[in-house]
């Protein structure tokens, strides 16, 4: 598979690292255009590649890892999803504050999904700290917990491969909805950090 991120910071240069490891070409893209990631692909290696977030989103699973208010601008414009897996590792994290966005009875994951019709939204990486996310999961006392919520079970059942492929212990949490809610900031899930023993 050809992954892409939409965002470049240190949950997916974290993510990057761990698909580039496992044999996987990956398109990283920012806001501010591909020459200004050179630095961050040749760290990565030759499987890394810096595109333009349509390039990015034009892969077959796609990483969205901006900050919460950068959501919008982040997924305007680009072509048509067609199904293809948009895995949402977004916080509703308002960082100046900073405080929880508001969303009513909508989950954040609800949110984004609703930015970005024709994608296949699966929440995962968001309950994690980047410290964790980009740590070798693999550990003698077991695997680094790594929960996901999506509506469409065969998208969820992708990214759960892909999961256990890079080293993470994968666990479905249900729905966008009731998924989403249990991993979204205020959540039990929120910032839980476990192993699981194979």
């Amino acid at each position: 598979m050809h992954f892409g991120t939409i965002g470049a910071g240190t949950v997916a240069q974290a993510i990057a690292g761990h698909l580039v490891a496992a044999g996987h070409e990956v398109t990283l893209s920012n806001s501010r255009g591909p020459d200004t990631l050179l630095d961050v692909v040749t760290w990565l290696g030759p499987l890394a590649s810096a595109g333009t977030t349509a390039e990015a989103a034009a892969t077959d699973m796609v990483f969205l890892a901006v900050r919460w208010p950068q959501v919008g601008d982040a997924l305007a414009g680009l072509p048509e999803w067609d199904g293809r897996i948009l895995v949402d590792t977004t916080n509703n994290l308002e960082p100046a504050q900073p405080v929880v966005t508001g969303l009513g009875v909508e989950t954040a994951s609800e949110f984004v999904a609703g930015r970005a019709p024709g994608a296949r939204v699966v929440k995962a990486f968001n309950t994690l700290h980047a410290r964790y996310i980009a740590a070798d999961p693999r550990h003698a006392q077991g695997r680094q917990l790594l929960f996901y919520a999506g509506d469409d079970e065969a998208a969820k059942a992708d990214f759960h491969a892909v999961a256990d492929t890079i080293g993470f212990a994968p666990v479905d949490a249900g729905t966008l909805r009731d998924g989403g809610r249990l991993m979204q900031i205020g959540g039990p899930l929120s910032a839980l950090h476990a192993l699981r023993q194979d």
